[in-house]
C-alpha cells in the first residue's frame, strides 16, 4: 500500500476513535473499517491477523458496552465542549502513556472543561464523579478498544 492510501487509512481509524466520542457516529465500527480496508489491500499474514484480532475486541466491546448501565447524558449536564476536551485528553494521555494513558487523560480532560466552567476544584470534581458514573465507563471502554487496535495497526505498519 502506497503513502497516500496509508495516510487515508490513518485518517479514517482516527476519526473512528474521534466518533467514539460523538454519540449517534459509528466511531467503532469507522476503526474496523478503516482496518478492513488496509487489509484487504495488504493481503499478509500480519494484516490479516490484525484485522481478526481488530473485530474479535470490538465485537466483544459491543456486548460489553450493552452490559453496562444506560447513558444519562443530558442529566448529569454533558455537552459538546466536554466531549472534545475528553477525547483530547484521552488522545494526549494515550500518547504520553501508551493505551493506559487514555483513561487518565479522559478524565483529567472532563476535568480541566469543569474546572473551567465552574471555578472551583469542589464543584469540578463533583461534576467530574457525575459524568463518569453516567458516561464514563462505556465510552471508556469503546476508546480504549479503538485506542489498541489504532495503536496495533500503526505497529504492524511501521514493522513492515
Amino acid at each position: 500500500m502506497d503513502l497516500p492510501q496509508l495516510f487515508l487509512v490513518g485518517l479514517v481509524l482516527l476519526l473512528g476513535v474521534l466518533g467514539v466520542l460523538v454519540p449517534g457516529v459509528p466511531g467503532t465500527w469507522l476503526v474496523w473499517a478503516g482496518v478492513l480496508w488496509w487489509a484487504l489491500h495488504e493481503r499478509t499474514a500480519p494484516a490479516w491477523s490484525l484485522l481478526v484480532s481488530a473485530t474479535a475486541l470490538l465485537l466483544v466491546v459491543q456486548v460489553v458496552k450493552w452490559q453496562l448501565p444506560p447513558r444519562r447524558l443530558r442529566g448529569v449536564g454533558v455537552t459538546r465542549r466536554m466531549a472534545a476536551y475528553a477525547g483530547t485528553g484521552a488522545l494526549l494521555g494515550f500518547v504520553v502513556v501508551p493505551v493506559v494513558g487514555a483513561v487518565p487523560g479522559f478524565v483529567g480532560g472532563i476535568y480541566l472543561c469543569e474546572r473551567l466552567r465552574l471555578g472551583t476544584h469542589g464543584e469540578a470534581w463533583a461534576s467530574v464523579r457525575a459524568v463518569m458514573r453516567a458516561v464514563g465507563t462505556s465510552v471508556l471502554v469503546e476508546l480504549l478498544a479503538c485506542l489498541m487496535v489504532v495503536a496495533a495497526w500503526v505497529g504492524t505498519v511501521l514493522a513492515d
